[in-house]
């Protein structure tokens, strides 16, 4: 007599994943013209004309709000680059244990919190030059935002930063 808790008919899943990388370090302008590289690219060029807007406040440049727009657009702008390096020349490649999509998600993330601060200190300073840093800070807000969305959904997608992860699945079924 047959088992009354077991189905007469089941179904087996196999998945395998597969991770194709090249481990050799190697430049490869072409990472520019991907849209997460002209993120970044973007990035940077904000942090960088919001940090220089600042500083050509004069005195005010000095204001506990213009040093924490300059610390945020700064160290903004040496992470955003040191990434951007690192994808030029294929060290996230190298290195794929590494999980560089969720240490980015998170920097973008907090840069996305961090600059919406600073813009709106610098905005409300009421100076000229801290209006336009508000404006180039707002402006990055929205792009780190926009970089954190589409870092969260690749990691939620199992994908790596470089190199191609592929997961097949086999199923089969069976009938007792």
């Amino acid at each position: 007599m047959a088992d009354p808790g077991f189905p007469g008919r089941h179904t087996t899943t196999t998945t395998v994943t597969q991770t194709a990388v090249a481990p050799q370090i190697r430049f490869d302008k072409s990472y520019i013209r991907t849209p997460s590289g002209i993120l970044k690219c973007a990035c940077m060029f904000l942090n960088l004309v919001g940090f220089i807007c600042i500083q050509c406040s004069g005195n005010h440049s000095y204001h506990s709000r213009g040093s924490y727009f300059s610390s945020i657009s700064m160290t903004g702008f040496w992470f955003t680059g040191t990434l951007l390096a690192f994808y030029l020349f294929h060290i996230c490649e190298k290195f794929y244990q590494i999980p560089w999509l969720k240490i980015e998600m998170w920097f973008c993330a907090i840069w996305t919190i961090l600059y919406a601060f600073a813009a709106g200190f610098a905005a409300a300073y009421g100076i000229e030059a801290y209006s336009a840093a508000a404006f180039f800070g707002f402006s990055a807000m929205c792009l780190y935002g926009y970089d954190a969305f589409l870092k969260y959904k690749a990691v939620r997608n199992g994908e790596i930063a470089q190199g191609s992860r592929v997961v097949s699945k086999q199923t089969t079924s069976a009938q007792a």
